[in-house]
């Protein structure tokens, strides 16, 4: 039997979603995705995990001075008692209230995205990874500034052991079955409407 934990599926049970420097000023500097399609992948996969009740964390850094607030298409999903962990380190995972906050979680698998996505997501990545956790990082929710950026973050990345995937497939994934009621919201969040479309007609021909 297998000890590799990645083998173990994600589940509404063991997963919580880390939310990284998703700011109005670092989204100007983007360059290797565009920003339009970022923002509805982040945006996607918060309301993915929002309908699957994954606790979600969101930190931002330096929001007062130098990177901005969190963008306003993610704001506005969070309720409004949560609170966005401001910090000053460059790696999320140095932050002790960030890792109070997955901690509370109780869940040990992590899905990562930031901006950028070498340092703001690969950072936390692979601290937690090195700390007991399985890190997993949705790359087409993440950005960063330029090609070789991207290509360098993904390598060490994989290098370190982290999972390299995209939002979606690690939502479905968490979804799991097709039979839950939540699965219309989850495909209508991941922008797949044809899923709750084709699931409408097939449950017209059982009839």
């Amino acid at each position: 039997m297998s000890t590799n934990p990645f083998l173990e599926q994600l589940t509404t049970d063991n997963t919580a979603v880390l939310l990284v420097d998703h700011q109005v000023g670092l989204y100007t500097g983007v360059k290797d995705i565009s920003v339009l399609e970022l923002k509805h992948n982040v945006v996607g996969l918060a309301k993915a995990a929002t309908a699957l009740s994954l606790p979600v964390i969101v930190t931002t850094t330096a929001a007062d001075s130098m990177w901005g607030p969190t963008i306003p298409e993610l704001a506005a999903l969070l309720p409004d008692s949560q609170e966005i962990i401001d910090r000053s380190s460059v790696n999320a995972w140095h932050d002790d209230r960030v890792r109070a906050a997955v901690e509370a979680t109780g869940r040990k698998k992590l899905v990562i995205t930031g901006i950028s996505l070498e340092v703001c997501a690969a950072f936390p990545a692979i601290a937690a990874l090195a700390d007991g956790y399985q890190t997993y990082v949705a790359v087409d929710a993440s950005g960063t500034f330029s090609p070789t950026k991207r290509e360098t973050g993904i390598t060490r990345m994989q290098q370190a052991g982290v999972v390299v995937s995209d939002y979606a497939s690690l939502m479905v994934e968490v979804l799991a079955d097709n039979a839950n009621p939540v699965a219309g919201e989850v495909y209508g969040a991941l922008d797949m409407p044809f899923a709750t479309l084709l699931g409408q007609v097939a449950e017209s021909y059982q009839k």
